[in-house]
């Protein structure tokens, strides 16, 4: 809703705005003028994805990056920037093929998000010397140009870039490339202030060596399809990433499960060391490697033991470094503010609900079979959470190696499962949502009544799940609350069409060179479980809807759409992992 009403809009002005003075720019000629009329190129295809039908200037490589655009095929030579992309990226997901308008959205916003003007260059680098000079500079006349160019109702294009930041930033946090604001305060530091455009290109390296300071990327995200060579080590990792520096206009997101992933996977793992073909392995140039993580690892890393105990059972851990990678990364998240953006707010609540359980909680709670079924619950929210930020996410990437109705009748109306401190955060996350839609003025009525409904029966799922954990009698109150929770959720979802309600989605969340594959994570139709629970009365059996999960891997040609993922689960579903199949008692 908040893109399609606003930030699609934001986002369409500031391009507009942005192409035409990249082509007043471009009048200028020598250095300045050429790195211009390539930033005016950069805009012009943005423009032409936002609005295909907009007259754009008929500048080189515009229509050639938009055909590898349309084809989504995977890596190919960027005409506008001289190194590798991964087009297949720009294939509209997730929710962004519920409208042409969100369709167009997504691919501008990939093409802002991932197209990185980089800072080095050279034998060893994505692109030469002179490319990197120049993108260095094309990233100067941006940043310099957005907080002076103004847009037809006044506010300037700065104005436009950070509300869309800001907005995103909320549900998905920062940007871990430079932005825009990383280039004008570099800018401040050489020059003491904005300079003639004409002064830019001779203090060029004194500008490339106060950015090259403020760091560089997490999170290696596919930029120029870097390849390492033996030995594979974590410092090739740190190589990518070195190279791969510079500024995206609205860069992808750092995310804490990405990051997980990026240090779980080659190069910043070393050899496979078991004797089986894990999940997570692939014979590569160098060898078998581990090439794909898992959800699991995630969950691993944020606490939970029986993830990891998994892993190393189905022989995903055989492999030199990865279970101290996973130590040191539990170490790095042990004191992580959980509450910094909407993301990390619902990665919080999974990692609370995977959590084991102990004494005071029903005994069917206290089973591994629970653990695990808590597993697949958290793991297919995570896929959610994925599907849901496929646009900004910055996904990782293995570089290259080279070389049910209410029960009738009398009795309990039901259990609910009692993890009051997950109900707390999912109240809390609801509060949040809330509090930072009203703070940058896009939360509409009807939003603010679905979430307001979501907070209350958050809070009153906590209270009943204390009192149960008390041993105590439901009042009657929250017995009607248990026996009408199906019309309570329906009040939420009143008015939402069918996909919005549906549970089969799907994410791709990781990409490997090697084997040219994705990691997709999917939720399908929902499961039912069985339980036994306590009432004071004695024991009863009730039933209720759990998520399912699948993880598998497709061709980054084909990576896949709701409607795709729909198709194959009629066709038939990917197999379960053997951990899943305990579950269902296969």
């Amino acid at each position: 809703d908040v893109e399609e009403r606003v930030l699609y809009g934001d986002a369409l002005e500031l391009t507009r705005a942005m192409l035409e003075e990249s082509l007043s720019q471009a009048s200028l000629g020598g250095e300045v003028g050429e790195a211009a009329e390539r930033n005016a190129a950069y805009f012009a295809v943005a423009l032409r994805l936002l609005d295909p039908s907009a007259e754009a200037p008929d500048l080189p490589g515009v229509e050639e990056e938009l055909s590898l655009i349309e084809g989504a095929e995977g890596f190919a030579l960027s005409p506008l920037f001289s190194y590798q992309e991964d087009y297949s990226r720009y294939r509209p997901r997730g929710h962004y093929t519920r409208s042409e308008k969100l369709s167009r959205y997504f691919r501008a916003m990939t093409w802002y998000g991932r197209m990185t003007f980089l800072l080095r260059g050279g034998p060893s680098g994505l692109v030469s010397r002179e490319e990197a000079r120049r993108q260095t500079l094309q990233a100067v006349l941006i940043a310099v140009s957005l907080p002076r160019v103004r847009l037809p109702d006044g506010r300037t294009a700065a104005d436009a870039w950070r509300r869309i930041y800001e907005v995103t930033s909320v549900f998905c946090g920062l940007a871990d490339d430079l932005t825009p604001e990383d280039y004008l305060e570099a800018v401040y530091e050489v020059f003491g202030g904005v300079p003639d455009l004409s002064e830019i290109p001779g203090r060029l390296d004194e500008l490339r060596a106060a950015l090259a300071a403020r760091g560089k990327p997490k999170i290696y995200g596919g930029t120029g399809a870097c390849a390492v060579e033996p030995p594979i080590t974590e410092e090739k990792l740190e190589e990518c990433l070195e190279k791969s520096a510079g500024m995206r206009l609205m860069g992808e997101r750092y995310i804490p499960d990405s990051y997980a992933f990026q240090r779980l996977v080659a190069p910043a793992v070393g050899r496979y060391t078991g004797s089986g073909s894990p999940f997570t392995m692939a014979v590569t140039a160098v060898g078998p490697a581990r090439v794909f993580p898992r959800g699991l690892d995630w969950m691993a890393v944020s606490g939970s033991d029986r993830a990891l105990q998994i892993i190393r059972e189905e022989g995903d851990a055989d492999y030199e470094g990865y279970e101290e990678s996973v130590r040191a990364l539990r170490e790095e998240f042990s004191s992580a503010d959980w509450s910094k953006n909407l993301y990390w707010s619902w990665l919080d609540a999974l990692r609370i609900l995977a959590e084991p359980r102990g004494e005071g909680y029903p005994d069917f709670m206290r089973t591994l079979l629970w653990e695990d079924r808590q597993l697949q619950t958290a793991l297919a929210s995570w896929a959610e959470l994925r599907h849901d930020t496929i646009l900004y996410a910055k996904q990782s990437y293995t570089p290259e190696l080279t070389a049910v109705p209410p029960m009738p009748g009398r009795g309990p109306a039901g259990f609910v499962e009692p993890l009051p401190e997950v109900y707390e955060r999912l109240e809390a996350l609801v509060n949040q949502t809330l509090e930072e839609l009203r703070r940058l003025d896009c939360l509409t009525d009807e939003a603010e009544s679905r979430l307001n409904s979501l907070g209350w029966m958050a809070r009153t799922l906590r209270e009943i799940a204390k009192a149960e954990l008390r041993g105590e009698e439901l009042s009657e109150s929250q017995e009607m609350f248990i026996r009408e929770v199906a019309d309570e959720v329906e009040g939420v979802l009143f008015g939402l069409d069918e996909r919005t309600r549906s549970t089969v989605l799907v994410a791709d969340v990781h990409t490997d060179q090697n084997t040219g594959m994705v990691l997709e994570e999917g939720v399908g139709r929902l499961d039912l479980i069985v339980v036994a629970f306590p009432t004071p009365e004695g024991r009863i059996l009730a039933a209720g809807p759990v998520l399912s999960y699948y993880e598998f891997k497709v061709p980054m040609s084909e990576r896949l759409t709701d409607e795709a993922w729909a198709q194959m689960l009629e066709e038939g579903p990917p197999d379960l992992a053997p951990w899943q199949e305990r579950l269902y008692g296969r």
